[in-house]
Formats: C-alpha cells, sequence, structure tokens
C-alpha cells in the first residue's frame, strides 16, 4: 500500500480534520492542473498528470474516517479485523430490528431517537480509535476492534439515513 499521507504532505493520524486533509488535497490539485502545465514538455505533462492520478487516490482514502482509519492501521502494521464480534453482531441486528419496527409503525420520532443513540456510540468509537491510533505507542488491536465496531455502526446509520430520505 503506498503513503496517501505521504502523498498528500500530512502526518499519518486518524485525527486529521476532513478540511485539512481537503484543503490540502485542493492545495496539490490545484498545482497539478494540466492548465498550469501547458507551456511543459509532453513527458512534463503526463509525469504532473500521474502525479495528479496519484493525489486523487491518495484523497480519496483518506476522506472518509473508515478508509482514514484504515490506511494508519495499515501503516502502522496492524490488519484490519472483518470477522465481526459476536456481541456486536447481535446488538446490531436487534437495532435493525427496532429500525424495522419503527419504519413499519411510521415512528419517525422513535426513528429519530434511536439514530441520534446510535450516533452518540459512534462518536464514542471514534474517540477510542483517536485514542488507539494516534497513541504513543498505537494499540493496533484495539483500534481494528474498534474500527470493526465503527464500520457496523456507520452501516446502520447509513440505513437509518435512507430510511428518513423515503419518508
Amino acid at each position: 500500500m503506498s503513503d496517501p499521507f505521504a502523498t498528500l504532505g500530512l502526518p499519518v493520524r486518524f485525527g486529521l480534520a476532513r478540511s485539512e486533509i481537503e484543503a490540502r488535497w485542493k492545495e496539490l490539485s490545484k498545482a497539478l492542473h494540466p492548465d498550469r502545465h501547458m507551456q511543459a514538455s509532453p513527458a512534463e505533462r503526463r509525469q504532473a498528470l500521474g502525479r495528479a492520478v496519484t493525489v486523487n487516490e491518495a484523497y480519496r482514502a483518506i476522506r472518509d474516517e473508515l478508509g482514514r482509519a484504515e490506511a494508519v492501521l495499515a501503516l502502522r502494521g496492524g490488519r484490519t479485523r472483518r470477522d465481526a464480534d459476536p456481541a456486536l453482531l447481535m446488538e446490531v441486528m436487534e437495532l435493525r430490528e427496532t429500525l424495522a419496527e419503527k419504519r413499519a409503525s411510521g415512528d419517525q420520532a422513535g426513528v429519530r431517537r434511536l439514530s441520534d443513540r446510535v450516533e452518540a456510540q459512534a462518536s464514542a468509537v471514534r474517540v477510542a480509535l483517536a485514542m488507539a491510533l494516534d497513541g504513543e505507542p498505537p494499540a493496533l488491536d484495539i483500534a481494528a476492534a474498534e474500527l470493526a465496531r465503527l464500520r457496523y455502526l456507520q452501516r446502520f446509520l447509513d440505513e437509518v439515513r435512507a430510511t428518513e430520505d423515503e419518508a
């Protein structure tokens, strides 16, 4: 895996603000824009275009928190967990059942309360993930478990948003 943080000239940290990542991407994209290289040789234009592609790939890799966590974990030598904790799977299954019940009964306020509760859980997981990934030394096993938890909670929240959009 190439280092998207190095490509963008950013520190390897989960706790980066998306605005900081986006500002750096825009700065590099502007510098590498084809219009700025019109007078360059064909080889230099191809090189700038290749660099622009690399910058865009790096930005896509770390712009959202799940991708950024996976990148930090991999760069620090950890492995992402694809097997979920059975208790987490049960919790998410129960959340989905509750969501289905609230949708079926038309209880939009209940859906909102459920969403708020899970968003609060996801926020706590983000804090734990930042501490595990950005700590010295990083706690890679804890980070992998928190990342798996965040992935499931985020999927659930995406499902809730889709439900809200339908309503």
